[in-house]
């Protein structure tokens, strides 16, 4: 029997999954961040094996047995030569881990859990990226850059927007369409300040990306209960992730998508908010002619799913797989079809 890895990572927490030869999961264990822009590539290999020796242990899989395959989709690994560098750490200092490897981004787990073609991962959670991914393995993106160049679409972004609006109406610089009180309260609240200036140790000092953008979360009930300013905020980064989508598509490649769908995974918080995405989003894609239709999906499993399957597609092994079990649609955007009577689905929450 010979068993495949692959780990989910990112730069707080990292997911690892073990299979055996019919695709079964047969253990899992969780582990520390696993970017190496954070903590360097050694300690990146050292907390991979670490997981990976733990899971063997669980599993009663010898120690010294290398897994047949291990797909690492980390958080960080985007570059072709650091990748390379990774798994060259990872094979001299632990050499009976895994006999073969496959090195990628975080993206890309979450792409292939869904596919096995490629496709487009469209990213919104407290950062925000899009990436194509053809059956070639030609590539293309759109964002990616953090918050100071891009993030558009994002928590961040909305919980960044929130408070400029604000500071800008109350400048008297530029008045806002809506009222802002309700945004102004939850500022105070989630920062626990008083005035705007209290406010700017959060921004400069002090700046906690995550924690800015958990701002998103609060600005989402206050959208639920009908507030036009974070409406407005949410129908605002929809159209940003609809352009993000647009900008990618013309490099799409006719093989993928044959089957007359371009499989979109969605990932990240923001689209728990679907239903406050949904009517700008459809409204701005409908404005580009497109031929094929839009499968809006979100996986259900982890992305070291596709870890594992990238892993043992690089060792030349079918390990069997149903992709229809690891997603559920979130919405198909047919082809030339006239926005009437948008259906609002409930929030899922974040």
């Amino acid at each position: 029997m010979r068993y495949f890895g692959g780990i989910e990572g990112g730069a707080t927490h990292s997911h690892l999954i073990i299979c055996d030869e019919s695709g079964a999961s047969v253990g899992t264990t969780s582990g520390l961040g696993t970017n190496h822009w954070g903590i360097g590539i050694p300690t990146c290999a050292r907390r991979i094996a670490d997981m990976v020796e733990r899971c063997k242990d669980e599993c009663n899989i010898p120690r010294d047995i290398p897994l047949a395959s291990l797909g690492l989709s980390l958080s960080g690994c985007e570059q072709e030569a650091t990748n390379r560098e990774l798994e060259l750490e990872l094979r001299r200092t632990f050499p009976t881990l895994a006999e073969n490897y496959a090195v990628s981004s975080d993206t890309m787990g979450s792409m292939f859990t869904a596919s096995s073609i490629g496709g487009i991962v469209l990213i919104s959670g407290t950062g925000s990226n899009c990436l194509l991914r053809n059956p070639d393995g030609s590539m293309a993106n759109c964002g990616g850059w953090g918050h100071f160049l891009g993030d558009e679409g994002s928590a961040w972004f909305i919980s960044y927007r929130a408070t400029k609006v604000v500071f800008d109406h109350m400048d008297n610089l530029v008045k806002s369409p809506f009222p802002i009180d309700r945004t102004w309260a939850l500022i105070r609240e989630h920062f626990s300040i008083e005035t705007r200036y209290d406010l700017l140790p959060y921004c400069y000092a002090k700046f906690d990306k995550p924690f800015f953008a958990n701002l998103c979360e609060k600005l989402a009930r206050n959208a639920e209960a009908g507030d036009k300013l974070a409406l407005s905020l949410f129908h605002e980064a929809a159209i940003h992730l609809a352009h993000m989508i647009k900008a990618v598509l013309p490099q799409v490649h006719e093989d993928l998508v044959k089957s007359g769908n371009l499989n979109i995974v969605c990932v990240g918080s923001v689209w728990s908010s679907w239903n406050l995405l949904q009517e700008a989003f459809i409204n701005e894609i409908s404005k580009t002619s497109i031929d094929y239709n839009l499968k809006l999906v979100r996986i259900t499993k982890s992305s070291a799913y596709g870890a594992c399957y990238l892993g043992a597609d690089s060792a030349k092994f079918e390990l069997p797989r149903n992709y229809a079990d690891n997603f559920v649609v979130l919405h198909v955007h047919p082809t030339s079809t006239p926005i009437k009577n948008v259906v609002t689905a409930r929030a899922s929450g974040y």
